[in-house]
């Protein structure tokens, strides 16, 4: 009969370990408007808002041991803590708790032979306080250099769909118009904050880093995965898709010879609410887009 393992594997996510801060946070989301109800008009509320953030991955000290007859895995479990607040107000804006697994290490249970490889190798569960619960599944992947980061569109479904009624992204327009400012330098308008696009803030972000390492962590809740939420959230502005990017990147100090690590991600969650135009079937989708850039602190600070 296979052993417990006594010390768990965390795979790529062993670099996650320990707390992370960063100030570059943004987030955008729609929301239906007050006094709008589900079978309504498409009225609704953006919200964009800069942040701050206190990111902490703790390990599970031992193995999680999955029996399954004449297989076993082994999770390696890290615990993390999510606090975000409003880089102006300082209000405390969003609490998620959680876990990340690493799903890798299966074994012939008679054995202790390497079992079949897992569809995925990477997990998360997730849990706020709004009354929503995700699990998502993916990989990870290492190279040298930099990130590759997409473009991704924080802009609702219906924006290519026929029957839009005018006006109707000028929320997004005006947001987009709030934060760009005139560069004296290169005498061109620039975005503090891409709205449309916030990915765009992240390759900013990395502009004259010195990449040496990248691990790509991605992540799905359409990979076998899934989202509960309570009846209020259903009925009103449902949470139907979860994906996540994590980019975990090793930075050379060329002046010095050292090295940090960065953490940056890219999240979105798929919410639903209201009729789409032109009487088509189902319902609009709103991005709800997070995006954030932070340093890893010195272990005397975790």
């Amino acid at each position: 009969m296979a052993t417990q393992e006594k010390t768990p594997s965390f795979g790529a996510l062993e670099g996650l370990i320990g707390t992370w801060v960063g100030a570059k946070g943004w987030s955008v989301i729609a929301v239906p408007a007050p006094g709008s109800t589900p079978d309504g008009s498409a009225d609704f509320k953006l919200i964009v808002q800069n942040y701050t953030e206190t990111l902490t991955f703790r390990a599970v000290e031992d193995p999680v041991r999955n029996r399954g007859g004449a297989v076993e895995q082994n999770i390696g479990a890290l615990e993390y803590e999510q606090r975000i607040h409003d880089f102006d107000t300082k209000e405390l804006i969003h609490v998620e708790n959680g876990m990340l697994m690493y799903l890798g290490d299966v074994a012939d249970e008679a054995s202790g032979e390497p079992g079949p490889e897992p569809m995925f190798t990477i997990a998360r569960s997730a849990t706020v306080p709004h009354g929503d619960s995700a699990m998502i599944l993916g990989d990870a992947a290492v190279k040298d250099g930099g990130p590759e980061i997409p473009d991704i569109s924080a802009l609702p479904s219906e924006q290519d769909q026929t029957g839009m009624p005018a006006g109707f992204l000028k929320q997004y327009e005006d947001e987009q118009e709030k934060l760009t400012v005139y560069d004296i330098v290169t005498k061109q308008n620039s975005k503090i904050f891409n709205v449309a696009n916030p990915n765009d803030n992240l390759r900013r972000d990395n502009n004259g880093l010195e990449v040496v390492k990248t691990t790509h962590i991605s992540m799905d809740s359409e990979n076998g995965g899934g989202i509960n939420n309570i009846p209020f959230i259903v009925r009103h502005a449902n949470a139907t898709r979860f994906q996540c990017d994590f980019w975990l990147q090793t930075i050379n100090l060329p002046m010095s010879g050292q090295t940090f690590e960065q953490l940056q991600y890219s999240q979105n969650v798929d919410i639903e609410f209201h009729k789409r135009f032109s009487d088509k079937a189902g319902l609009i989708t709103w991005p709800h887009v997070t995006v954030n850039t932070l340093s890893k602190q010195k272990s005397g600070n975790s």
